[in-house]
């Protein structure tokens, strides 16, 4: 690459880095909300927090990278342009197919970045997450064991612990449990023990009331108890049969055992097709959206209004690209074989941004003004042979 190539280039991954940057931390914020109110309303504890927002920033980053890709394409571009750099290019007669090496080793750079992410990144953090949800899920302590907060272990129940002594003793302990559409239990203990038999955790309470509410009739009736048991196992969402994320399995056992995969985690074929062809389909489109991004911008002349009509040209191809992408993948999830429709939003992709540049190299307004110039030519050479 010559000098300038490279000066292209890295200005590229420079505000790649930056627009990546950006739609990453405003697509993190709104999740981490969420995360955060789960979490920490579980009574875990903020490692946790920062431990489960790790591990959701590769499939984050995988959404965002594309856009940010063509951000960068287009903003470097607009800026080589407004700063007359591709100005001088051109009048030193470098080609348009010239000028997109920098785009396409900028492509090329984001597609191996996008490669690494949804082979390797992306299923080991997929995996180690739902692995982490369960070691959780088991976890009945840092469910119910938090003080001086009302829980919500599971939809319908309500528990809350006042304080927790030094030796394990929970006092003033309310439980409340809403589950049953005809009735309302509520429990209430002065003191209160937990205790493992046989795989099971029971709440022991101690000098306590049991309150029932018939929602049907209304009528309640209060029971007085010195101590009760409750099991509080049904608390915690346990699946006997896990089946692992189509995104878990890593690619090279999609690509040897999809037999097996069907019958133990019951994908079907076409979504095991879909889903491994997808992953090399998205470092393409990374090399597509970059091309489009820089040949748009080429296509036009220059306007002292700028290139918002080539950019907002070259967004609405980015729309069409990806949304080509859910079109294709309905076919594919019905007939394994039609596989290749994984890539065609990329190769059209790759097409326009070739005819772009085929358009810039030889513009239909350089095309009608040799014709204008050729045709005075003609009827002179004409009229003289008459």
């Amino acid at each position: 690459m010559s000098r300038f190539d490279r000066y292209v280039l890295s200005q590229y991954l420079l505000f790649f880095s930056f627009f990546a940057l950006i739609l990453v931390a405003v697509f993190w914020v709104n999740r981490a909300v969420v995360l955060f109110d789960r979490l920490i309303g579980d009574g875990q504890t903020a490692i946790v927090f920062l431990e489960f927002t790790a591990l959701t920033l590769p499939n984050l980053i995988r959404m965002v990278l594309p856009v940010a890709v063509f951000a960068a394409a287009v903003w470097v571009t607009n800026r080589l342009q407004s700063e007359s750099e591709l100005t001088v290019l051109q009048a030193t007669g470098t080609s348009p197919w010239q000028m997109a090496r920098p785009a396409l080793g900028f492509g090329l750079i984001t597609a191996l970045m996008m490669s690494v992410l949804t082979h390797f990144l992306l299923p080991s953090s997929i995996g180690q997450l739902a692995l982490r949800e369960q070691e959780i899920s088991r976890n009945v302590t840092a469910k119910l064991l938090t003080e001086g907060h009302f829980l919500h272990p599971a939809k319908g129940v309500t528990f809350y612990i006042r304080q927790i002594d030094s030796n394990g003793t929970l006092n003033d302990v309310f439980l409340s449990d809403r589950r049953d559409p005809n009735q309302s239990m509520t429990y209430t203990g002065a003191r209160a023990f937990l205790v493992r038999d046989e795989g099971k955790t029971h709440l022991i309470m101690v000098n306590g009331m049991a309150q029932r509410l018939d929602n049907r009739t209304k009528q309640m009736s209060t029971t007085n108890f010195s101590d009760f048991s409750y099991d509080i196992s049904s608390l915690v969402n346990k699946s006997t049969i896990t089946q692992r994320n189509i995104r878990e399995i890593s690619s090279w056992e999609l690509l040897r055992n999809r037999e097996d995969i069907n019958l133990s985690d019951g994908y079907s074929l076409g979504a095991l097709a879909e889903e491994f062809h997808l992953r090399f389909a998205r470092a393409l489109i990374c090399i597509a959206v970059a091309l489009i991004g820089f040949s748009a911008l080429m296509i036009g002349s220059h306007s002292r209004f700028g290139v918002w009509r080539q950019a907002l040209l070259a967004f609405l191809l980015l729309i069409i690209v990806e949304g080509l992408r859910g079109v294709v993948s309905e076919p594919v999830r019905t007939n394994p074989d039609l596989w290749p429709l994984i890539y065609l939003p990329a190769l059209i992709g790759l097409v326009i941004a070739v005819g772009f540049l085929q358009l810039a190299a030889h513009p239909l307004a350089t095309r009608r003004r040799a014709r204008r110039t050729v045709a005075p030519l003609q009827t002179g050479r004409q009229e003289t042979g008459s």
